[in-house]
């Protein structure tokens, strides 16, 4: 059975007229009950996670600036949302899906996250409505729990995963790749052991021919024991803060090869589901929804 974390904080009340999509996480998971892709079983209720697990990742000192909110005001303005305990509580259980996910996915095949894909959260610092990097803290449960050993992070959001890039910059046991646009925040880059960046409205067929291309080659390079997707829909040309190309089928089609991939190399894959900011709320949950319609279709 497809596991998917989801809890009711993950849609997080902002300023009037903030550009972030909050209420996509409770959209998603109504469309998937409604159309019958998800019965209310596949849901499981992330709780805290232990603070050890976060300090595996970020520095102590980030994290008690969370904790105690005495982040500067520069600090809050670089993450794009304005501090409070509850979104701080938001962030830890978002990991927690994450980390949870994993173990599901060791069983399964597949686990997802509503919310995750925090990929812009550093070491030390957040930026760009990312606080805690939930993929890290899930990868390094994984290696610490002796659950995994080598790991490849796939991230196929628009934006580059700077963060994740610098969390595992020395280290060779977490790959790190990421198909970005050149064009898109972050300007300035952090160096992913793959990156491959895109010229503004890429299309379809040169994004997939890239994909397949590379992917499993890296897989068969790298032979990892675990796999996370960011499988950020802002890759799609309505998007508001993405300068691709890709269409509706495009972006669905992406998600198909990722799951058929680790899916036939019986690679474990937690999917975490990253950006998506196109105008019409509908195009983001119909493209959100496309990825838990494919993870049933070729895992159950």
């Amino acid at each position: 059975m497809l596991k998917v974390a989801y809890h009711p904080i993950y849609k997080h009340p902002l300023p009037e007229g903030h550009r972030f999509p909050m209420l996509k996480y409770e959209l998603l998971p109504r469309q998937l009950l409604y159309e019958g892709t998800c019965e209310p079983e596949n849901f499981f209720q992330p709780g805290i996670p232990e603070d050890r697990h976060i300090l595996e990742v970020h520095t102590r000192e980030y994290y008690e600036q969370l904790k105690t909110l005495s982040l500067d005001s520069r600090a809050v303005r670089r993450i794009g949302f304005p501090l409070s305990e509850a979104l701080v509580k938001r962030e830890v259980i978002i990991a927690q899906g994450t980390i949870t996910g994993c173990d599901h996915a060791l069983t399964t095949g597949v686990a997802m996250n509503i919310a995750g894909g925090t990929h812009h959260a550093y070491t030390g610092k957040g930026e760009a409505f990312c606080l805690l990097n939930d993929q890290a803290i899930g990868a390094r449960y994984l290696q610490k729990s002796g659950k995994a050993a080598k790991i490849l992070i796939v991230d196929l959001d628009v934006h580059q995963g700077n963060g994740t890039a610098e969390i595992f910059q020395d280290d060779p046991s977490v790959f790190t790749f990421s198909i970005h646009g050149k064009n898109n925040y972050p300007f300035k880059k952090e160096q992913s052991d793959l990156d491959i960046a895109l010229d503004d409205k890429t299309g379809d067929t040169e994004y997939l021919n890239i994909l397949r291309d590379t992917l499993p080659g890296l897989i068969e390079d790298q032979h990892p024991d675990f796999i996370f997707y960011l499988s950020g829909v802002d890759i799609i040309a309505s998007d508001k803060l993405g300068k691709l190309g890709l269409s509706l089928q495009g972006c669905r089609e992406r998600d198909a090869f990722v799951f058929q991939t680790c899916y036939r190399k019986g690679i474990p894959l937690q999917c975490s589901m990253g950006g998506g900011y196109s105008p019409d709320l509908r195009t983001i949950i119909e493209a959100h929804a496309n990825t838990y319609r494919l993870a049933q279709e070729i895992y159950f």
